[in-house]
């Protein structure tokens, strides 16, 4: 208890810095963009019309409303491999900074993750947008997407912790990442129907988070439909534990960090 109020004050002290890592994190992203911060928004439409025109014309799966369907998948997924891919490299990136200056060395993947936050939220306004040039209903249950959201922001900032920590010793970690997430996206059904997967490969759908939170996302956007109790109460489980982990990992080992970096 007194490690987490501990650590709690130290987040008060710092919360300015963290805001700056933020926005540099941004800055840098879109420095040299001639649309700047608008990719955010035409990002997600883009791919959202290739997916539509590939997989409703040409694999004609049969999903009604796919572009709203395929919106609430990706643009979690995306948030999650983004963010999580970004706090890998943000003990490492941020070697020379730590070697200068006192930083909370948590600070790192914690301002990756919320600079992603930034793109997602403009994703989701993206979303809104089709919405309503498809025509597809505001359900009222579309008031509770910000509670699924947190859960993968909570969920990312667990495995930012727990990938930052393996980059700093395990630089093969990253390469090692990149082919997970691209094995994970196959196997979550961003855009495709899941009774495809359920049908060959049914564990991976109850032990893939990420499907969990994307169905979630899926009832209160698309089909207006409210999450059971014990749906959330198992979101919430696996991003407490997943964000537990990372915590233990991370300040086990990070006054290891300078010795590698």
């Amino acid at each position: 208890m007194r490690k987490v109020q501990t650590m709690l004050i130290g987040f008060m002290k710092y919360r300015s810095l963290l805001y700056e890592l933020v926005v540099r994190d941004i800055k840098i992203r879109y420095r040299r963009s001639m649309l700047g911060v608008l990719w955010t928004v035409l990002n997600p439409v883009m791919m959202m019309a290739v997916m539509t025109l590939v997989f409703s014309n040409i694999f004609r799966f049969e999903i009604e409303n796919f572009p709203i369907y395929f919106f609430c998948g990706n643009i979690l997924f995306s948030f999650m491999v983004e963010s999580t891919t970004n706090a890998l490299y943000s003990i490492v990136g941020g070697g020379s900074l730590m070697k200068k200056v006192y930083i909370p060395k948590y600070l790192f993947p914690l301002s990756k993750v919320l600079s992603s936050l930034v793109n997602l939220f403009f994703s989701f306004l993206a979303m809104l947008g089709i919405m309503l040039l498809t025509g597809a209903p505001f359900h009222g249950t579309l008031l509770l997407a910000p509670l699924v959201i947190a859960y993968v922001v909570i969920f990312s900032i667990g495995l930012g912790l727990i990938l930052s920590t393996a980059m700093a010793f395990f630089r093969d970690a990253a390469h090692l990442y990149s082919i997970a997430t691209l094995a994970w996206m196959y196997l979550t059904p961003v855009f495709y129907p899941p009774s495809l997967l359920a049908e060959k490969l049914p564990s991976m759908l109850t032990l893939n988070p990420m499907y969990h939170f994307i169905a979630m996302m899926r009832d209160v956007v698309l089909y207006g439909e409210l999450p059971s109790l014990s749906a959330h109460l198992s979101c919430l489980a696996v991003c407490m534990l997943v964000l537990l982990l990372g915590l233990v990992l991370f300040y086990s080992k990070q006054d290891q960090f300078i010795l590698f970096i």
